[in-house]
């Protein structure tokens, strides 16, 4: 089974809690991710995806231009460890009716090395085919 450092995103964006809705959809278009880890200053206290924009603000008429992403972020944040499996992956996804994990290494899970997507879990099982 491919491991989960051959399948993630090392490079992990982040936004402040006080970012707008509108800063982070931006920031998600330019960067070409689904999901920000969303930072008190301090460390990640969050994660908002592309589903929380629609889910949680648009559908709620929420204004992006003054909402800060606090005020829609899933928390706390669902992690893996970095020497799980895919399956075991996937299985955490679903199980917790998520598309983001956020991968950690070491032995109290704080240390964020990346972020898998289901859609890098698609792509893995896809080639395995």
């Amino acid at each position: 089974m491919t491991p989960l450092a051959l399948l993630m995103h090392r490079e992990i964006e982040q936004v402040p809690q006080t970012a707008t809705l509108l800063d982070v959809a931006r920031r998600m278009r330019d960067r070409k991710v689904g999901a920000l880890l969303v930072s008190d200053g301090t460390g990640p206290i969050g994660i908002v995806s592309d589903a929380d924009l629609v889910r949680k603000a648009m559908a709620d008429g929420r204004d992006p231009a003054t909402t800060p992403v606090s005020a829609i972020m899933s928390r706390p944040i669902i992690s893996i460890d970095i020497d799980r499996t895919a399956w075991e992956a996937s299985d955490l996804m679903a199980t917790r009716g998520i598309r983001h994990l956020v991968v950690t290494d070491g032995d109290d899970g704080r240390n964020i090395v990346g972020i898998l997507s289901v859609r890098d879990l698609l792509v893995c099982f896809k080639n395995r085919l």
